[in-house]
């Protein structure tokens, strides 16, 4: 099944390390990073959990719960954690599905078969509280995530949700950001950026990010 920006994320009821997860009621009217890592007990995938455990107050800050899953059984699951808390020096703080029977893998067109063919390869899914897709990533096995780049664009999008904007390249939290072409009213932009805008072409009016 392949997703796009904008779909509906698909519903699924899966047992996790937490207990059985109803995905859509477990949600709310939360953000949701849903990411996928090849297996359990492997290095790389033992540092994404140990990091996204570490970010649990810049998710808090976010309204963003994180939700983990590959298609080992939850007896693996269980183990594994044990050993992410010691070597990451964290507690693993979020659900991780046992996936074991591929429900969520499928759902979410997680097994790649030219990388990898009985596991999930690395997936990031970000998901709004009205449960659609806003962004999608797809890492290769050797190549850990950029979590900070995750969360990067969840603040690009909740910025952008609310206010006329659009951010630029490499935009950081605070910095200036683009004013949608389509907004033309002068009025209303005066309303908005009430601190102005630096047009350096009709089409790129640069202004103060408006909620800070």
């Amino acid at each position: 099944m392949t997703l796009r920006l904008g779909d509906i994320a698909p519903d699924f009821s899966q047992e996790s390390s937490e207990g059985p997860i109803h995905f859509h009621e477990w949600a709310g009217d939360s953000w949701i990073v849903l990411f996928s890592h090849p297996a359990d007990f492997t290095p790389v995938c033992t540092t994404e959990l140990g990091y996204t455990a570490k970010l649990k107050d810049e998710f808090a800050k976010r309204n963003v719960k994180a939700l983990a899953v590959s298609v080992d059984p939850l007896e693996s699951h269980h183990k594994w954690i044990s050993d992410i808390n010691e070597t990451q020096n964290t507690r693993v703080n979020f659900p991780i599905l046992a996936d074991a029977d591929k429900t969520v893998a499928t759902l979410y067109d997680m097994i790649h078969p030219n990388s990898l063919a009985n596991a999930t390869v690395r997936t990031v899914f970000v998901i709004d509280p009205t449960k659609k897709i806003r962004l999608t990533l797809t890492y290769p096995a050797s190549t850990g995530r950029n979590f900070n780049e995750i969360l990067r664009v969840i603040d690009s999008l909740q910025l952008t949700d609310h206010h006329k904007v659009a951010t630029p390249a490499n935009w950081q939290d605070g910095d200036d950001v683009v004013i949608v072409p389509s907004l033309q009213d002068e009025a209303e932009i005066a309303q908005r950026f009430p601190k102005g805008y630096n047009a350096v072409r009709p089409y790129l009016r640069l202004t103060p990010q408006p909620n800070k």
